[in-house]
C-alpha cells in the first residue's frame, strides 16, 4: 500500500476526540477540496506492506486506530487493512470522503462519512447510495465554509432525515469560518447535530494532525 505517514497522536476530531489514537494516513485521493490541509497526501508516500503497517501500529500500543487520508478508500487493499486491525483487536475508525463506495468496509469499522456541501466545490462527488450502509455506531460529518453550506447541511438533514441514521457532526472551516458563529447558528436552529472544533489545531497551530 501507498503510505503518506503512520504517527501516534490525540484524535481531534469526532466523538472519540481527545482519545490517544494510531493514525495510518494513506496516500492519494480522487477529490480535491477548496478546504483540504492534507494535500501533501495526494501523492507521493511510501509503498509499505499491510504486515509491516500493523507491526508499527502495534508498536505505539494504542487501543485506537485511524485510517484516513487522502482517501483511504481509493486503495483497494484498505478494506484488507481494516479487516485485519479490527481481527487485532482495535478499536477502529475509517475517515472518508464518501465519494467511493463503503459497502464492503468491515461493520465492525466506525466509519466517519464526509457530506461534501457546496463550498468544498466537490459537491457533486457525494454517493448517496453509501447512506444506506451506515449504522448507528457511523459518524456523518459536515465540514462547513460559510452560512450558506451551514443552511444547505440543514436542508440536507431535514430531507433525508439524517438524524435518523447516525450521529452528525458539525466542523467549521478553520481560519473561515468562525467556531463561535457555527455554535449560535446551531443553537437557534434546536439542530440534532455535534458541534466540533479541530482539537490538534488548537493545541498545535494548523496542520494536518498533529
Amino acid at each position: 500500500m501507498r503510505v503518506s505517514e503512520i504517527f501516534f497522536s490525540l484524535q481531534g476530531e469526532t466523538s472519540r476526540v481527545g482519545l490517544p489514537t494510531v493514525f495510518v494516513r494513506l496516500t492519494g485521493c480522487p477529490l480535491r477540496c477548496g478546504y483540504c490541509d492534507t494535500e501533501y497526501a495526494f501523492y507521493g508516500g511510501e509503498s509499505i506492506s499491510i504486515s509491516a503497517i500493523l507491526e508499527k501500529v502495534s508498536g505505539y500500543a494504542s487501543h485506537y486506530v485511524t485510517v484516513t487520508g487522502g482517501e483511504p478508500l481509493a486503495q483497494k487493499e484498505c478494506l484488507e487493512l481494516l479487516r485485519l486491525l479490527c481481527d487485532t483487536g482495535y478499536l477502529v475508525s475509517l475517515e472518508t470522503s464518501g465519494a467511493l463506495d463503503i459497502s464492503g468496509v468491515d461493520v465492525r469499522v466506525s466509519k466517519v462519512l464526509d457530506i461534501k456541501t457546496p463550498g468544498s466545490g466537490e459537491l457533486q462527488k457525494n454517493r448517496w447510495a453509501n447512506l444506506e450502509h451506515l449504522t448507528r455506531h457511523d459518524e456523518l460529518k459536515f465540514v462547513l465554509c460559510d452560512e450558506a453550506d451551514y443552511q444547505w447541511a440543514v436542508k440536507m438533514i431535514c430531507e433525508r432525515q439524517l438524524d435518523i441514521i447516525c450521529p452528525i457532526l458539525f466542523s467549521p472551516v478553520y481560519g473561515k469560518l468562525d467556531p463561535g458563529m457555527l455554535a449560535t447558528w446551531v443553537l437557534r436552529d434546536r439542530l440534532p447535530v455535534r458541534m466540533q472544533i479541530q482539537l490538534h489545531k488548537l493545541l498545535w497551530g494548523e496542520g494536518p494532525g498533529r
